[in-house]
């Protein structure tokens, strides 16, 4: 590590030389810019298309239609977090093999790994969308939505699903892109998705004539075509980049068993983590649903979706710090990936608690003008941003030490500590709440920032102990 004293600047000089590609003969400040500048505005551009699917929703319908359809998009965005379980196994794994490969001057194994991923990722959205099809009816039972809700749901993610393969590929593709130090390309493909996917809902929602009036499976299907579009962008992207690693070339898109096994064997335990969060979150959805307050799942949906200002930014500043932390670690310098990740850390810290200080002040307003006319949703989302706004440097401190832990490979280190104190505080805690009647809203999500405030002690441990810097890849 540096002496005592030295800046990071100093330090980043350091280091300048360790790097390829994009990156070649930057500072560390800068190398966090470049890596996290696209994604950010990628992250606040998906913002923009979440938004834009729940100012439809809300506007489609009036009175007890608008709470049900609100109920529905809530689990709707839940259920299409699914979709990540097997995807993102494979993004994790493509990115830390590439930034690794990238970091060693590797460029052959660098290039094979993006063209695995283009298979991988279609087999995994491929598995997503039969598992969502074989099991959607019986999530949307179990849960306990209303009559409603539950049709409208039920409508919504059938149609979705078709979605998986072509994200599956953008989401791998992409991987392996950022590994390589390129987050430009993403973005515009991202951008493609995103776009495509505001103008054909809103279509396909208000469009004139038999175009538009196709409800909420309109928002589904728009969500569907942005994803085509998307993976389209990305194959005619690709060869057109001039200075970047990764090229499509034929010997590389044939299979290749030990490669995507090198990727498997470290996304894996990720697929792991995410399905075990995501069983743990729609036990947090059945609880919120079952609450006596109505409209009480479209608030949770609302609240999270004016927190995600600060936390997608959040993560874009962890996915530069992940793709650091693979090439210095493959350049062979541990010292350099710590620091990519302290000023990474730093950097999220700051954003997101101002982020948590608006969130204090503006919440009324924004909640307002996200959902006018709905005053129960209004009085039940206030509470929940006053939470948010206290645990934002925690979420900002687990985002950026997890992702870049996955980052550097160490998922089986990520999964074993998330799971622990997730179970505790988001299963045991909140039956045992439940079951003796003490829980509204705001008290589930006084128990969900207690997991994110004892993850974030858990793993400053963890980081600072060092064990991530020596994961196999």
């Amino acid at each position: 590590m540096p002496k005592p004293g030295t800046s990071i600047e100093a330090s980043s000089r350091a280091g300048e030389g360790l790097l390829g590609g994009h990156l070649a003969g930057l500072s560390l400040p800068r190398q966090v810019l470049v890596l996290a500048v696209w994604p950010l505005l990628e992250q606040l551009l998906a913002f923009v298309v979440g938004l834009t699917d729940l100012l439809i929703a809300g506007r489609m319908v009036d009175g007890d239609g608008r709470v049900a359809v609100l109920d529905a998009m809530a689990l709707g965005g839940y259920v299409a977090w699914f979709f990540n379980i097997i995807q993102a196994a494979v993004a994790t794994g493509v990115m830390a093999l590439v930034s690794r490969a990238t970091g060693a001057r590797d460029h052959d194994l660098a290039n094979r790994g993006l063209g695995q991923a283009v298979w991988l990722g279609m087999a995994a959205g491929t598995a997503s969308l039969l598992m969502l099809w074989a099991g959607i009816r019986a999530l949307i039972d179990w849960i306990g939505l209303g009559a409603e809700a539950a049709d409208n749901a039920d409508r919504y993610l059938r149609i979705l699903a078709f979605s998986g393969p072509m994200s599956g590929a953008v989401f791998a593709i992409n991987a392996a892109l950022r590994g390589s130090g390129d987050t430009r390309t993403p973005f515009f493909a991202m951008s493609v998705v995103n776009v495509v996917n505001i103008v054909a809902s809103i279509l396909l929602v208000f469009g004139p004539g038999r175009i538009g009036g196709h409800g909420i499976e309109g928002i589904a299907w728009g969500t569907v075509i942005g994803w085509v579009a998307g993976l389209a962008a990305l194959l005619l992207l690709v060869p057109m980049r001039k200075n970047g690693v990764l090229r499509w070339r034929r010997d590389y898109l044939v299979p290749h068993r030990e490669t995507m096994w090198r990727i498997l064997r470290v996304g894996a335990p990720q697929s792991l983590e995410i399905a075990g969060m995501w069983f743990i979150h729609a036990f947090g959805i059945r609880i919120i649903a079952g609450l006596p307050a109505d409209g009480a799942l479209g608030a949770h949906i609302v609240a999270i979706r004016i927190e995600s200002l600060s936390f997608l930014p959040g993560f874009a500043i962890a996915t530069a710090a992940a793709a650091l932390a693979g090439q210095y670690l493959g350049a062979g310098s541990r010292e350099m990936a710590v620091r990519a990740v302290r000023l990474s850390w730093g950097l999220a810290l700051g954003l997101m608690s101002m982020m948590g200080v608006f969130f204090f002040f503006a919440r009324y307003q924004v909640i307002g003008w996200m959902i006018p006319g709905s005053e129960g949703h209004v009085e039940l989302a206030a509470p929940l941003l006053l939470v948010c706004a206290i645990s934002q440097p925690f979420f900002a401190t687990c985002i950026v030490l997890k992702t870049s832990m996955r980052g550097a490979g160490a998922t089986h280190l990520v999964m074993r500590w998330s799971f622990a104190s997730m179970i505790f505080y988001r299963i045991l805690v909140l039956h045992l709440l439940a079951g003796q009647g003490w829980l509204n809203l705001t008290g589930v999500w006084i128990v969900m920032s207690a997991d994110l405030v004892t993850q974030a002690v858990i793993f400053i441990r963890l980081h600072l102990r060092g064990d991530w810097l020596r994961a196999r890849v």
